[in-house]
């Protein structure tokens, strides 16, 4: 083999290298981002950058300037050197999160608190939250619709859901599970904080 070779395969396996390295950004910050519940306009206010621009670099559309990639992972809670590390083999995916742990999520709706209780939304398809429910506290003026499903385990207190016209009282030990693009709007109408157990699976 010739020294000439020998470089041009050296230099072929740096190319190939890079190119690993930033085809992984994309899903990195794409799996971050659902983990921590974000969507990609929360995402955007939070690191000043574009929600447009972001969907690019999701889907490897972009490959974002050294700036942007600092504001994401500074948004994102994490070092810019997490999205250009190469990734080592994966574990298969396993969760354990202990009762003095449980992180805190992301919601939008004053009054519920969320604590997480599952494995990050990727790569599970389900994520699970024991949430409390404020007195008075509701999802807002607008129904709620999204893709996958909603399992809402009451523990204590009564909370009320109402879906495409019809209500339900889900009070202590009851459960209710719908699709999420079904028009619905949930609320405490008691005196009294609410605790359930709360699951949403994703469609894919």
């Amino acid at each position: 083999m010739t020294k000439s070779t020998t470089l041009s395969a050296t230099s072929a396996r740096r190319e190939e290298h890079v190119d690993e390295i930033v085809s992984s950004i994309g899903p990195k910050v794409k799996k971050l981002r659902q983990e921590q519940r974000l969507s990609l306009q929360q995402l955007a206010v939070k690191a000043e950058v574009s929600a447009a621009a972001i969907h690019k670099i999701e889907r490897n559309d972009m490959v974002p300037t050294i700036t942007t990639l600092l504001k994401v992972a500074t948004a994102l809670d994490r070092p810019v050197t997490y999205f250009v590390e190469r990734a080592g083999s994966q574990p298969e995916p396993i969760a354990f999160t202990p009762a003095s742990d449980r992180p805190a999520l992301f919601t939008p709706h004053e009054g519920l608190k969320l604590a997480g209780i599952s494995g990050p939304y990727a790569p599970f398809r389900s994520a699970a939250a024991l949430a409390t429910v404020d007195a008075g506290a509701d999802s807002g003026d607008k129904p709620l619709v999204h893709a996958g499903e909603e399992l809402v385990y009451s523990l204590e207190g009564t909370l009320v859901f109402e879906i495409e016209g019809t209500r339900y009282e889900v009070g202590a030990g009851d459960a209710l599970h719908f699709m999420g693009d079904q028009p619905h709007h949930w609320a405490n109408e008691s005196r009294k904080k609410a605790r359930v157990l709360w699951i949403a699976l994703r469609d894919s």
